[in-house]
C-alpha cells in the first residue's frame, strides 16, 4: 500500500490490541511488508516494542472495521489465557528479533546466545514434532520476518538432528549457535530477496559469496571462542570436493555439512513472492538422492522423516491430512485430517495412524492450496507449556 494516508501508525491502534489477544488486522512493516497476519496473538509487551521500531502500521480500512465493529457490539473484557506452547514459540521469534538487532549492534553476545538457546531447547524438549510442524507448516508469507524464521528453524532442527546423530550437547550447541547466526550479516538482503522476482544482482551476489566469513568475523568479534561455532559458520556453503563458497574447501567440518543440508532443506521448503515452495517430502527426497550414502545427511533425514510433521498428504480414504507426529519406527506418521472423504475440506479433524492399510499414505493432495493455513491448535489442540 503505496498511499502513506491509508496507513494507520500502530501507536494509533494499541487500544485496539490485547496482549495474549488475536489480532484483530494485518500488521505491516514500513517497506509494506507482512509481519503478523489477523488472527496471531500478541504475545507480550516486548513483541509490541519490536513492531514499532519497525515502522509497523495497519491498513485504515481495516481499522476502521474493527472500530465500527466494537462500537456496534457490546462492550467485553479479553479474557487472557496462559500461553500455550505455541504463545512460546511465537514469543521466542520476537525476541530472537531483538536479539539479533542487538548482535549486530554488538549490544549482545555469547552470554545472550546462550540463554537463548537454552530456551529454544526448552521448547524442543517439550515436544520436538511440534517444533517441526512449525518449523514446516509455513502457512504465513511475511517475507519481512524471513531471515528471522529461516534462522530460528535451522536452529531447531540442528538440536533434533544433532541429537539423531548421538553428538555430544557442546557439538549440538554449537552446531544450532552457527544456525542462530550463519546469516546475521545478511539478514536485510536476504528480506529482500524473498520478496525479489529477479536473480541477484552482481552485488547482491558479492554480499552472498561473502557472509560465511563474514558471519565467523562479526561473532568473533563478539567474543565467541568455540571454534567448533565458528568454523561451522565460515564454512556452511561449502562441498565435500571444493564445490562450494567463499573458498572451495574440499573437506569442511561435518558440523558444516550438516548445517548446510538444513539450511538447503529449510529454502526449499519456504515459498518466496515470486516461487512456490517445494513440498517437504520432495525436499527430503532431493537431500537423499544428492547425499546417497552420507551417514549426516542421512542422520538429518531420519531427524525429519519422511513425512515431516507439517507435512501435507493425501491418504488412501481419500481425506487430505497434515502429518503431526512422526513413527516411532518405519515410515508411517500420525496425520490429522483437513478433509472429508472426498478432499473437501471441513472443520472436522480426525487422527489417523497411517500404518494402518485404510489411512495409507498414497501420495500429495491436487488441492493443497485449499489447506494454505493449519493452525497447530486444530491439529494438537491446547498446548501447555511448561
Amino acid at each position: 500500500m503505496n498511499d502513506l494516508s491509508e496507513r494507520v501508525p500502530l501507536p494509533a491502534v494499541r487500544d485496539l490490541l490485547a496482549i495474549g489477544q488475536p489480532l484483530p488486522f494485518r500488521i505491516l512493516d514500513a517497506q509494506g511488508r507482512l509481519l503478523l497476519n489477523a488472527g496471531h496473538l500478541l504475545v507480550e509487551e516486548a513483541q509490541y516494542e519490536s513492531l514499532l521500531e519497525r515502522g509497523a502500521w495497519a491498513e485504515r480500512p481495516a481499522v476502521e472495521a474493527e472500530r465500527k465493529a466494537r462500537a456496534s457490539a457490546a462492550s467485553a473484557v479479553p479474557s487472557l489465557h496462559a500461553p500455550s506452547l505455541f504463545d512460546h514459540w511465537s514469543r521466542l521469534l520476537w525476541r530472537f528479533e531483538k536479539l539479533a538487532r542487538q548482535l549486530a549492534a554488538r549490544q549482545a553476545g555469547p552470554a545472550e546466545l546462550t540463554a537463548f538457546l537454552d530456551d529454544l531447547r526448552a521448547l524442543i524438549e517439550a515436544d520436538a514434532d511440534v517444533a517441526l510442524f512449525l518449523c514446516v507448516r509455513q502457512d504465513d508469507r511475511r517475507f519481512a520476518l524471513y531471515p528471522l524464521t529461516h534462522a530460528l528453524h535451522c536452529a531447531a532442527i540442528a538440536v533434533i538432528s544433532g541429537k539423531q546423530l548421538g553428538w555430544s550437547t557442546a557439538q549440538v550447541d554449537a552446531l544450532a549457535s552457527a544456525a542462530l547466526t550463519m546469516n546475521l550479516p545478511i539478514f536485510e538482503l536476504q528480506a529482500a530477496m524473498a520478496e525479489q522476482g529477479e536473480p541477484p544482482t552482481a552485488r547482491q551476489m558479492r554480499e552472498i559469496r561473502a557472509h560465511p566469513v563474514a558471519a565467523a568475523e562479526l561473532l568473533r568479534g563478539l567474543g565467541v571462542t568455540d571454534e567448533s561455532w565458528l568454523r561451522t559458520l565460515a564454512e556452511h556453503h561449502e562441498q565435500p570436493g571444493g564445490q562450494g563458497y567463499p573458498h572451495g574447501i574440499a573437506a569442511p567440518s561435518d558440523a558444516a555439512r550438516v548445517l548446510r543440508a538444513i539450511d538447503v532443506f529449510m529454502a526449499k521448503i519456504s515459498p518466496r513472492a515470486h516461487r512456490p515452495a517445494m513440498t517437504p517430502q520432495n525436499a527430503v527426497r532431493q537431500l537423499f538422492q544428492q547425499n546417497a550414502g552420507d551417514p549426516l545427511a542421512m542422520g538429518v533425514i531420519k531427524s525429519l522423516g519422511v513425512h515431516p510433521p507439517g507435512s501435507l498428504v493425501l491418504l488412501r480414504s481419500g481425506e487430505v491430512a497434515v502429518s503431526i507426529r512422526r513413527p516411532a519406527s518405519g515410515l508411517h506418521p500420525v496425520v490429522a485430517t483437513l478433509s472429508d472423504a472426498r478432499g473437501r475440506p471441513t472443520a472436522q479433524t480426525q487422527r489417523r495412524d497411517c500404518a494402518t492399510p485404510a489411512y495409507a499414505v498414497v501420495g500429495a493432495p491436487d488441492n493443497a492450496a485449499e489447506f494454505q493455513r493449519v493452525l497447530p491448535e486444530r491439529v494438537y489442540g491446547v498446548v501447555a507449556f511448561p
